[in-house]
């Protein structure tokens, strides 16, 4: 990373954080044949390209079926915490000032922006939910 030029690297810096990855070329990016020769753009040793395997660690993060059910189900049994309740109240009258007064709360409980966002578009599955059933 340090031998990089600096733009490329400001590029990818930007990128790591907006995206939370550090991530240099677009995705379904070919890199062009080598010439083989030893100067130029697509310079070096002519060599048979063979498919990488995908790593383990490129689906961190992705939720499985089976994680899934088991939240579904303590979610079933235990309900919400009480500033879940709260954040379903405020989303329930659905004006745009209870909509924001959600986000605050819970960014206060959860600590971030994001991870309030997250529990506010959560809340709001739920509460579409209730309405769908009929509560």
């Amino acid at each position: 990373i340090f031998n990089l030029p600096v733009a490329i690297l400001a590029q990818g810096l930007a990128v790591l954080r907006a995206t939370g990855r550090l991530k240099m070329a677009k995705d379904g990016y070919e890199k062009p044949a080598s010439t083989g020769l030893a100067a130029g753009l697509n310079k070096g040793f002519i060599v048979t390209r063979r498919p990488l395997k995908t790593k383990p660690s490129y689906r961190k993060g992705k939720k499985g079926g089976k994680v899934g059910l088991i939240r579904e189900v303590v979610r079933e049994v235990v309900g919400f915490a009480p500033y879940e309740r709260r954040m379903i109240e405020l989303l329930k009258i659905g004006s745009a000032a209870t909509f924001k007064r959600a986000l605050k709360l819970a960014k206060k409980r959860l600590g971030t922006h994001r991870r309030g966002k997250k529990k506010r578009e959560e809340m709001t599955e739920a509460v579409a939910a209730m309405r769908r059933k009929g509560h």
